[in-house]
């Protein structure tokens, strides 16, 4: 009986967006499963492409001849069962490729390249010497174009042949050790017949008797290092049957620092604390997949909640799965989880290395981790038996993925919970209006922390009117208040933390002559300065050009920088405060691998007095000596035309406020604005949660917007503007057509950035809601617009979109 593969291909369109069958031939059949990779001939001609077995039959859906597997490339399943299950739930919720769900899922190692290459078929001498020289084939790739056209038209000539090859990513790290194949009798003995001078193999034959007198078998990068034995040198001796190289597979350790530290002790919870861990710990007993929402001020405890609960999970036999939004928070997150579970722990982000990743998810598929912790890809981290699933900080937004697959965390963390029936802990001292909404109906069951461990107070907030602080004299960006508050700390040695969420020198360049501003070439974006490159740059798709000395438009050396960046603060504060020593986080200083986990162990080792950053400093960071903590400019979030634009000012105030008098000295908080009655900073400065929630509760329901209603983005991009225009307009056509009069259509509309990359983006927004014709219309405008692409457009389908700017 024939056996059938059903293969998702990678090729990633709406017309190959379905298994395959594919004929498997009889040395395969024992090694096939579902979840694995192979390796398939797809369409017409020599292409070869890699895929993902989705299911094994003995029954074909097509009439034809089946092309047979080439290849299988895992000896075991990459996805499980409930893996393969998700990533098609994903691709239909997500309106995404079926094989770029899967992608998703699995590290960037696991990525199969299929490499064109051509080979000679009947080619004259000089025709062969030319285009191969003396190789037997040539990686099309690694041509110019020019030859490249010139090795396409010998194909077409029958001269020579096109293939594909599979080039598997996947780098497995190996130790090698030395193995002696000599005694101690026979090493002495081949040194009486080595030359006198050649010192380093005498050497190695004195030491290969030493080793295989005590059983040794040292590692190959030991002896390099140690004895200054080179490669060649020991090369030489495997040659010569003095020694065997064994290779032995490692782990590549992303956090070695932590390898060997103590474990730190369970720390006694206030009774607030042991209701809470005693109510999710019951939910983990009774596998109910309930939600429960952690609302808790900064600095009360949520952490050794997390830690408490997972603890009883690992007990249980089970495994339990962490989500930490920022890299920036990984590290101190890391550190906490590591010291409580040691080697337990995988950790799973991407300021990894890819060999790391591809290694901490083989511990985590082989069961050698129990507990993950990660950032936003880490929801789909291939555990086992899955206890208990933990968002920290929930509402953030970096949880949302703004490329396909647009997905957010928290919805694959509930969708997991129901499969292994288990728990899902959303903490936040802000939660999203979403979460804290189905709190109030009953959907998640709320949990509160309201106060600070040891009864700390939470800090004092001073709003600082900058209208009338420049009127008194306010130097630069900091206002006296401030400044003089950031004296204090450097006399008393306490520490300081300052938010601008702001990266750059300058947010823009003008001509005070003509009004001209610099912007990028490919976007409707001003350009930022950046005075350590003495560059501007464009923070969407990364061009760069030279600072303009004079102004390109009328010849004017009135050029000037407008806007603030961190770049810009930094100098300006080490003006004002020349003995201060500052450290600043932000991306362009955090781009390096391991970035984020020096400049916070500096600041931890009092390396410096004041941390000035983006947004990155202001959650999860925990150091006792911060005393101060200062908000440059709280304005930067509420010009943005975005409803959530209040939310995400009250959040970040809120949880930047949280970073001072964590510890046992009294903090205090400086919020600079321009607009001091601004409701959200007013709720910031009490920290009100509850206050705030309620006001933007009404604002939401008066303008339709979530919770009260779910929403849609459509965009459609074109390199022409006009036909971008048109598109959109179509399809709002279609959308009328097909939708009910319920649901609120905004738009059409230019995107809120009317071009990116040297493409013009159109969007149209839906708010509903139940509208139960939604997924299919959208996903027939999916199919429709896919024939379309090949004319240059995009479509680009993002529920319930998170940024709107």
């Amino acid at each position: 009986m024939a056996i059938v593969a059903k293969v998702i291909v990678d090729v990633p369109t709406m017309q190959t967006d379905r298994p395959f069958d594919y004929l498997v031939p009889a040395r395969l059949e024992s090694a096939l499963q579902a979840g694995m990779r192979v390796w398939v001939q797809f369409g017409k001609g020599a292409r070869k492409v890699s895929g993902m077995v989705v299911s094994v039959s003995d029954q074909s859906d097509y009439d034809g001849q089946l092309k047979p597997l080439l290849d299988v490339l895992d000896p075991a399943p990459v996805l499980d069962h409930e893996l393969l299950k998700l990533s098609k739930w994903l691709a239909q919720t997500t309106y995404s490729f079926w094989i770029a769900c899967m992608q998703t899922m699995l590290p960037t190692m696991l990525k199969i390249d299929a490499v064109k290459v051509a080979e000679p078929v009947k080619l004259s001498a000089g025709e062969q010497q030319k285009y191969f020289g003396t190789a037997d084939s040539l990686a099309i790739g690694s041509l110019n174009a020019e030859q490249q056209v010139a090795v396409m038209k010998l194909a077409q000539a029958g001269k020579v042949a096109i293939s594909y090859l599979k080039k598997d990513r996947a780098r497995v790290k190996k130790i090698f050790y030395l193995i002696p194949q000599l005694s101690p009798e026979q090493a002495a003995a081949e040194r009486e017949h080595v030359r006198k001078n050649a010192a380093k193999q005498l050497k190695l034959l004195t030491l290969i008797g030493e080793w295989a007198a005590n059983n040794q078998h040292p590692a190959l990068m030991t002896v390099e290092h140690q004895y200054g034995l080179t490669k060649p040198v020991i090369n030489q001796a495997v040659e010569k049957g003095w020694l065997k190289l064994e290779g032995h597979e490692t782990y590549r350790d992303p956090y070695p620092e932590l390898q060997h530290q103590p474990l730190t002790k369970p720390l006694p919870l206030t009774p607030e604390q042991q209701t809470i861990v005693t109510q999710i710990n019951a939910a983990v007993a009774e596998r109910d997949p309930k939600t429960f929402l952690l609302e808790g001020v900064t600095g009360s405890g949520k952490t050794e909640v997390y830690l408490q609960v997972i603890a009883r999970v690992l007990a249980a036999g089970q495994t339990a799965l962490m989500l930490v939004p920022e890299i920036a928070l990984t590290p101190q997150m890391v550190n906490r989880v590591k010291g409580r579970f040691g080697t337990h722990v995988a950790v799973m982000h991407s300021g990894l290395s890819d060999g790391e990743k591809y290694d901490e998810w083989r511990r985590i598929a082989r069961g050698e981790a129990q507990v993950v912790v990660g950032a936003r890809s880490a929801a789909f981290a291939p555990l086992k038996n899955i206890g208990v699933f933990i968002m920290d900080e929930e509402h953030e937004t970096s949880y949302k993925q703004d490329s396909a697959p647009r997905y957010h965390a928290r919805d694959v963390l509930l969708k997991r919970a129901q499969i292994h029936h288990a728990p899902v802990v959303l903490g936040s001292a802000t939660p999203s209006l979403e979460s804290r909404a189905r709190a109030e109906k009953g959907v998640y069951t709320l949990l509160r922390l309201p106060h600070r461990i040891n009864d700390q107070p939470l800090p004092p907030v001073h709003i600082v009117d900058m209208r009338e602080a420049f009127a008194h004299g306010a130097q630069e960006d900091f206002s006296g208040p401030l400044l003089d508050a950031l004296r204090i700390r450097l006399q008393r040695q306490e520490q300081s933390v300052l938010l601008l969420n702001r990266r750059g020198y300058s947010s823009f360049v003008m001509c005070r002559d003509c009004g001209y501003v610099a912007k990028c070439p490919n976007c409707d974006i001003s350009l930022t300065l950046h005075m350590d490159t003495h560059t501007l740059k464009c923070h969407y798709c990364g061009h760069e050009e030279p600072i303009p000395h004079r102004c390109p438009n009328c010849g004017s050396d009135k050029i000037r920088y407008y806007g603030t960046g961190t770049q810009k603060v930094e100098a300006q504060l080490q003006q004002l405060l020349p003995d201060a020593r500052i450290l600043r986080m932000d991306v362009d200083t955090t781009r390096r691998k391991g970035g984020h986990a020096r400049i916070l162990d500096a600041f931890g080792d009092h390396q410096a007095d004041i941390l000035l950053g983006t947004q990155m400093i202001a959650k999860g960071l925990d150091f006792p000596d911060v005393t101060l903590v200062g908000v440059i400019n709280a304005d930067t979030a509420l010009g943005l035309p975005d409803f959530r634009a209040s939310e995400k000012t009250f959040q970040l105030l809120t949880q930047v406020s949280g970073r001072a008098g964590r510890a046992d000295k009294p903090g205090e908080v400086f919020v600079q604005t321009f607009n001091p009655d601004h409701y959200a900073i007013q709720y910031a400065k009490r920290q009100d949660y509850e206050g705030f929630f309620r006001q933007e509760m009404a604002i939401r329901h008066r303008g339709n917007y979530p919770p009260y209603f779910y929403s849609t983005k459509i965009a459609v991009s074109h390199v022409d503007e006009t036909q971008a225009a048109k598109a959109i307009f179509s399809l709002a056509k279609e959308l009328r057509e097909h939708l009910s009069d319920q649901v609120i259509m905004l738009g059409p509309t230019p995107g809120p950035i009317a071009r990116l990359k040297n493409r013009y983006i159109y969007q149209i927004v839906l708010k509903y809601k139940h509208e139960p014709a939604l997924a299919a219309t959208l996903q027939h405008i999916l199919e429709e617009t896919q024939q379309s692409s090949r004319h240059g457009f995009l479509v680009a389908i993002d529920p319930e979109p998170l940024a709107f700017v």
